[in-house]
């Protein structure tokens, strides 16, 4: 769960991060409002979109007057915001972020995340942050910094220590810098988090070290334990799809191909998505009905396929195990029925029942194309996709 820059300042809040003042507004008025209170002439103001790039979409300018925050706070909400991350067709600003615009010294980089080929968390640092941060990264990795941190013991003294020295902070910045990297490595674990990353994080020229932006995800597994950040979510960060894949107890993720999946099983769903584009096809979706899914769980996961209009045929790939092939094959007899589905649609059944499945199958006398094997099923459902 990827929460907006206002609400991750929230968090920051709780644990006496040092950010510039500053609320969201859903309207002008609002704006207005918080600029007015700010009681600074030079304030910011940014679209609050779950999207990197805001700066160089023209999502974010500071103003020195009301006038001027009225006309960019207008000009923003309610208006679509396209940056190197959303895409040509953009992201809704539903929302601004009005904070006061400090002066800045300079520019440095800092997130936590988590390295899983080592099962560690890892801190990255640059003296170079800024919205060029990518550039840095591809042109000259050798200005960043890694540091691994045992999720078990924590930041340690000389890691800190390290890690500010990479920051080039000396002196009592270089006390500062250590007590906030431990600060935010403690904001990291107790909050769940999957990505803490901070861009810019900057010096004033008091020598203050101040977090500018920052961007924190939230693992979706553990959300059941961050039950407040779970309820800031709002209904337009979630797909319709999503939402109704949640409400049924299924997983699912949207892709940008044209052949649905509705398979059983983590693992399998991913070999499937795997072996579609391994014969030419691109999946449209990750979607995993479990392990005993009931009839309508099954019909439910057809018509949340569909809700993706760039579905032009649909792989069911399922291993007869704790539920049995002829309960899936009742669902999708049901589901063709109740969906009306016009598209290919290609099954592969193995395990528990499967006779009995492929027979009810059969006798439906419905449009299905049987597959043997995974490859099979690949390859045939790529080839009715293709000539239909």
């Amino acid at each position: 769960m990827k929460l907006y820059e206002s609400q991750a300042r929230e968090i920051l809040h709780k644990y006496n991060i040092n950010f510039p003042k500053g609320e969201a507004a859903a309207s002008v008025d609002e704006a207005a409002k918080i600029y007015s209170q700010l009681g600074t002439k030079r304030s910011v103001i940014k679209a609050q979109v779950l999207a990197g790039g805001r700066g160089k979409g023209g999502g974010v300018k500071i103003v020195e007057t009301l006038e001027e925050a009225k006309a960019f706070a207008a000009k923003l909400i309610g208006s679509r915001l396209i940056t190197a991350q959303t895409g040509e067709k953009g992201t809704p600003v539903n929302k601004v972020l009005v904070a006061e615009a400090i002066d800045i010294k300079s520019e440095l980089y800092l997130a936590i995340s988590i390295d899983r080929s080592t099962s560690k968390i890892t801190i990255i640092s640059s003296t170079d942050g800024g919205t060029e941060i990518e550039e840095v990264s591809a042109k000259t990795p050798h200005k960043i910094s890694k540091e691994q941190i045992n999720p078990l013991l924590g930041v340690l003294n000389f890691q800190a220590r390290q890690i500010a020295q990479n920051l080039n902070l000396t002196g009592s910045l270089a006390t500062k810098g250590s007590s906030l990297i431990k600060n935010l490595f403690k904001i990291f674990i107790e909050n769940d988090c999957s990505l803490l990353e901070i861009n810019p994080l900057v010096l004033t020229p008091n020598d203050e070290i101040v977090v500018l932006d920052i961007k924190i995800d939230i693992d979706d597994n553990a959300l059941f334990r961050q039950k407040d950040s779970l309820e800031t979510q709002e209904p337009s960060d979630v797909s319709s799809a999503e939402s109704m894949a949640s409400a049924a107890g299924l997983s699912y993720i949207g892709l940008d191909g044209n052949i649905g999946c509705l398979v059983n099983g983590a693992g399998l769903a991913m070999a499937t998505m795997d072996i579609i584009k391994l014969y030419g096809g691109s999946p449209a979706n990750f979607l995993d009905v479990g392990g005993d899914a009931p009839v309508e769980r099954v019909t439910t996961a057809f018509e949340i396929i569909f809700t993706d209009p760039h579905v032009a045929g649909v792989l069911v790939n399922i291993f007869g195990g704790i539920m049995k092939c002829d309960i899936v094959a009742e669902g999708i007899i049901h589901a063709i029925k109740k969906v009306d589905i016009k598209v290919p649609l290609v099954v592969r059944l193995e395990g528990t029942n499967v006779e009995i499945a492929r027979k009810m199958l059969d006798d439906s006398k419905l449009n299905i194309i049987f597959a043997d094997s995974m490859k099979d099923a690949s390859e045939k459902i790529i080839k009715a996709v293709n000539e239909n």
